[in-house]
């Protein structure tokens, strides 16, 4: 696989790129290039490029825009004191776009194409990633799209695979400190045999009235339930869920099909494990949830992704009650898992399992 290379001729001006990485928020500034993979149904994937960030050329008869056939992944670049540029388990990431690419009709990236576009991006845009200072990162965002300018009900023939990228901070502002959680009772974000479990945009559609009600609420993020009794715990609109109990056992939602494969969910339970925590992955009501906190067993709540990495929650509320979550601080457990990913990630923290890749010295 070569990459094509044709660099931007206007690109941000050097003043203005420190001063928005100096105070970056989150996905509203992009750097100064993208990359496109082409695939074809009768070639297959080909045209690997880095160009200028800008535009898509798109036909209004272009499939994505009529049947939605659309897939995207979330990973970030860190760099670590020494200047290198690294990032996080992108072959699990790869795989994952493999497995929402096989739900949605669309083209498999290979796992080294995916890496290696994340390598020739930092190439060119490596100045974008900022200094570890303030959990600052470049946040990748990789997406595939049907390209295909035809109107009817079947997988396109041609597809798009693009990586762009923005500098980011935390994505909840203020330091680490406890969320509150709407709890959706009238509407669900995916449905048994579904695409819950793809990271495909229908997905987060399917959750934005809800955020918007919870919004009203004053909270920053909506719990969902089973779509079919309304009953068990499935997952936030963007975060997998842990739940902490005063003995040391700790739950998750187990992926059943609906909820989507974090993968900063699957290091916090292999990190959980290193720690001697027993972590079950199970169905987890939200009765149980409210019976395990007034008895005082269930300590700690926190929900983890890339973007937000791993977060407390004080409060989960709906229309019909509130749970108040220990004494609305952020849980020991909680604070010692994020401060030890987080600290992997920077390479601060030894990685004892690997997964951090260098992009770049």
């Amino acid at each position: 696989m070569n990459f094509q290379v044709t660099r931007n001729e206007n690109p941000t001006p050097a003043n203005e790129r420190e001063a928005i990485i100096a105070n970056p928020t989150f996905g509203t500034h992009f750097t100064d290039h993208q990359v496109v993979v082409v695939w074809e149904k009768d070639k297959g994937w080909h045209s690997h490029q880095v160009i200028p960030y800008g535009p898509i050329q798109m036909d209004p008869s272009s499939a994505v825009l009529h049947y939605g056939q659309e897939i995207f992944e979330g990973i970030k670049a860190y760099r670590h004191q020494d200047g290198s540029i690294w990032t996080f388990r992108p072959d699990a990431n790869a795989r994952r776009l493999q497995r929402s690419a096989q739900r949605m009709a669309l083209p498999q990236l290979p796992v080294e194409d995916f890496i290696e576009s994340l390598r020739q991006l930092i190439a060119v845009d490596g100045a974008w990633v900022p200094a570890p200072e303030g959990e600052k990162t470049l946040y990748f965002r990789p997406f595939e799209i049907a390209a295909e300018n035809f109107l009817g009900v079947r997988a396109a023939h041609r597809a798009e695979y693009r990586v762009i990228a923005s500098p980011v901070g935390p994505y909840f502002t203020g330091g680490i400190k406890p969320v509150s959680i709407w709890i959706a009772l009238d509407s669900a974000r995916a449905g048994k045999h579904g695409t819950g479990e793809a990271k495909t945009g229908g997905n987060y559609a399917a959750s934005l009235l809800a955020q918007a009600e919870g919004y009203e609420q004053g909270c920053s993020q909506v719990m969902f339930l089973d779509a079919e009794t309304a009953t068990y715990i499935e997952e936030l609109g963007g975060m997998n869920l842990f739940f902490v109990y005063k003995d040391g056992q700790v739950v998750t939602p187990s992926l059943d099909g609906t909820i989507l494969h974090g993968i900063t969910r699957d290091s916090v339970i292999t990190l959980l494990g290193d720690r001697g925590h027993h972590v079950q992955q199970r169905k987890f009501s939200l009765q149980e949830l409210r019976e395990g906190v007034a008895a005082g067993d269930i300590v700690e709540v926190f929900a983890c992704g890339t973007a937000a990495v791993i977060t407390p929650v004080g409060l989960l509320k709906s229309k019909e009650e509130e749970i108040v979550i220990g004494d609305n601080e952020p849980g020991e457990l909680t604070v010692a898992m994020r401060q030890e990913l987080t600290g992997i990630q920077y390479g601060t923290v030894p990685d004892r399992h690997g997964w951090m890749v260098k992009l770049s010295d």
